[in-house]
């Protein structure tokens, strides 16, 4: 009986429980992902949890396709989860191309699910921040949305000594393709090795290489291709210069995203440290809307996601992307608890904090009566920044601030300007 209970009281393998801790987490992330995209000119947009499986089998490749959360809905159609945004907006975008002007700067912060084996930094329900920029396949279009995602990233303390930025280009690889005759319905094949350099052993990459007829060493020969021969690139660093950033990107050409629908510019932000994960990635997709609307609407378009799960264990990982998430959560804890010192003042403590909560400040309370002591105990408890001793002193309050523990005492009219002006 005492295991059928543990087993009901388990979550789902790869799946999340938000306790308030980690609810205020992602609460933290998301506010400083929406806040910065806006910042940039991009307007925040959405789309069903529930998309029919045929968005996916398009353009999105089989390793993802593997991985859907699928199944037939009581109305016979083939739908799932979404596991990634980008088929939606491709589709939103289709269905109502002309309604927007160009260029459309999108972004969404949204829950996605992968059947996938769980593990650090990897989940089967995760949030994603994704943005697009569609209408414009210029270097400066390209430039904008790696600043973007550069500043998705140091808005939480991160720096250049943190993250680099490794670009790529696919059509270059494409041209090796070419020129060695692979066939095209092999190239997913052949890039699924190219993304494993350095992570695999290097005696199976060369056995999935010779069945390409391709070795190693025409790879690695491949890979010194110089910058000055990858379409647009000075163009590129000439926009990261504008805008401050160059000293975050360099060239990686074993960069090649894994999804089939990317074309052309492809790019990824690593952490620099030990860990050396990938915390974000995108690139160009500037076909998968004519794919996607069978034709009838054809725009150049790029984007890229960034996940929560890797960003967090990235921030906790670092002293001081830590302490900055938790200074800033702090300032959006309980602003006051209200000390009842004097039960005959009850009725004027629930008035107050009625007052104050109208006011736009957070506030709670004692629901029952308790000694004084305990008060400030559970104050401290729910983080609150100030105790507001309510006694028979009224209409007198005792401000205390619980971190400096400096007092002062105050005029129950003049507390919230008081609130309001503490730091």
């Amino acid at each position: 009986m005492l295991a059928v209970l543990q087993m009901e009281l388990q979550r789902l393998p790869g799946f999340r429980d938000f306790y308030p801790e980690d609810r205020a987490w992602l609460n933290y992330i998301v506010e400083y992902w929406r806040t910065t995209a806006a910042n940039f000119g991009f307007a925040e947009y959405d789309g069903p949890t529930l998309e029919s499986t045929d968005l996916y089998k398009k353009k999105s490749g089989e390793e993802l396709k593997s991985q859907l959360f699928r199944f037939v809905d009581q109305g016979g159609r083939d739908v799932c989860l979404r596991p990634e945004m980008t088929p939606t907006v491709a589709r939103l975008v289709a269905a109502r191309e002309r309604d927007f002007k160009k260029p459309i700067k999108w972004f969404s912060i949204s829950p996605f699910f992968r059947f996938e084996k769980p593990q650090k930094g990897r989940l089967r329900e995760f949030y994603q921040i994704n943005c697009d920029l569609i209408g414009d396949n210029s270097p400066a279009a390209d430039a904008e949305l790696i600043s973007l995602a550069i500043h998705l990233l140091r808005c939480f303390g991160l720096t250049e000594r943190d993250f680099s930025v490794r670009l790529s280009n696919r059509n270059l690889w494409s041209e090796f393709l070419k020129r060695h005759d692979v066939p095209v319905d092999r190239i997913a094949e052949f890039l699924s090795v190219i993304d494993k350099l350095g992570r695999e052993e290097e005696s199976r990459l060369a056995e999935k290489l010779a069945a390409l007829k391709l070795t190693l060493e025409q790879i690695h020969s491949f890979l010194a291709t110089p910058p000055d021969q990858l379409p647009g690139f000075e163009d590129l660093l000439r926009e990261f210069r504008w805008r401050g950033i160059e000293g975050f990107c360099e060239l990686d050409l074993t960069i090649v995203r894994g999804l089939d629908y990317y074309s052309g510019l492809v790019f990824e932000l690593f952490d620099r440290g030990q860990e050396n994960r990938a915390i974000a990635g995108g690139g160009r997709y500037d076909k998968l809307i004519e794919v996607i609307s069978d034709g009838s609407v054809d725009l150049p378009a790029a984007g890229f996601a960034i996940g929560d799960v890797v960003l967090r264990n990235f921030l906790e990982e670092l002293p001081y992307t830590r302490a900055l998430a938790a200074e800033r959560m702090g300032k959006r804890a309980l602003r006051g608890y209200i000390v009842i010192a004097s039960e005959t003042r009850r009725p004027e403590a629930i008035k107050l904090a009625t007052r104050l909560r109208a006011a736009g400040l957070s506030i709670d309370f004692p629901l029952e009566a308790a000694k004084v002591a305990k008060q400030f105990q559970t104050a401290e408890s729910l983080g609150a920044q100030y105790a507001l001793v309510v006694g028979q002193e009224w209409p007198q309050i005792r401000l205390k601030n619980l971190s400096t523990r400096g007092e002062s005492v105050v005029l129950e009219t003049d507390l919230e300007t008081n609130l309001k002006l503490e730091n």
